[in-house]
Parts: structure tokens; C-alpha cells; sequence
């Protein structure tokens, strides 16, 4: 009987571990977005972070029902620009392609810029690359 005990111990001990472990991840995200909501000005935001301080549970069930789909809306929002970023810094990092650099060298042979040697070295320079 002993060791049934302990073993409901344990298995209750492992309930409360997740509970609290998904209230701290419900109440950091709640906090998180509220930071990061433009259209909230700073008083407001005050106040939700002294309910959520005092009245935790509340103050997130209450967050949750009315600001949540603005929740998800801001968290892909985020996730987009940070994408875009790290795209536009790859592109950045990564230089000219080979096919923009090919018919930046033709423009200017169209132009009378370079010559058709110099063009073709160009076009022999970015294909060994």
C-alpha cells in the first residue's frame, strides 16, 4: 500500500509540475504580446501587468477572451518580418547572382561601355564561379 501511495504521489507531482509550467507559458506569452501591441499606449499596458501581477489567472482568462485573436494576428505579423529580414540578409550576405551580373555586363556592352571581349571575359569570369 506503500508504494501505491507514492506512486499517486508522484503521478500528482507530475500534474502540478505541467500546470504551473503551462501557466508561466501562458503568462510570459501574455506579457510578451502585450509588449509588443502598438496600439496599446503605456498606461494600459500598466494596468494589464498590475492585474496580471495581482490577479494572475483572471487577468489572463480575460486577456485571452478579448485580445487573443489580435494575439495570433501580432505573433504572425512577427514572424513575417523576421522571416523578411533574415531573407533580405541572406540576399545581402549571398551578393549579386550570376545572371544579374551577366546582364549588367550586356547593358553596358549595349551601351557602348565595354567591349565585346571585355563582355565576353565578364560572362567566362561569372560562369567559372
Amino acid at each position: 500500500m506503500e508504494i501505491l501511495s507514492t506512486i499517486w504521489d508522484f503521478f500528482w507531482l507530475l500534474i502540478w509540475i505541467y500546470a504551473v509550467i503551462a501557466f508561466l507559458t501562458l503568462l510570459f506569452s501574455v506579457v510578451a504580446d502585450l509588449f509588443r501591441d502598438e496600439t496599446l499606449s503605456g498606461w494600459l499596458k500598466a494596468v494589464w501587468l498590475v492585474f496580471l501581477v495581482f490577479v494572475p489567472f483572471i487577468s489572463i482568462l480575460v486577456y485571452l477572451i478579448t485580445r487573443g485573436d489580435g494575439m495570433a494576428d501580432r505573433g504572425q505579423r512577427l514572424v513575417t518580418e523576421r522571416r523578411e529580414a533574415q531573407a533580405e540578409y541572406i540576399r545581402s550576405a549571398a551578393g549579386p547572382s550570376i545572371s544579374d551580373e551577366i546582364s549588367k555586363a550586356h547593358a553596358l556592352l549595349d551601351a557602348g561601355t565595354i567591349s565585346a571581349e571585355e563582355y565576353e571575359l565578364i560572362k567566362q569570369r561569372m560562369l567559372a564561379r
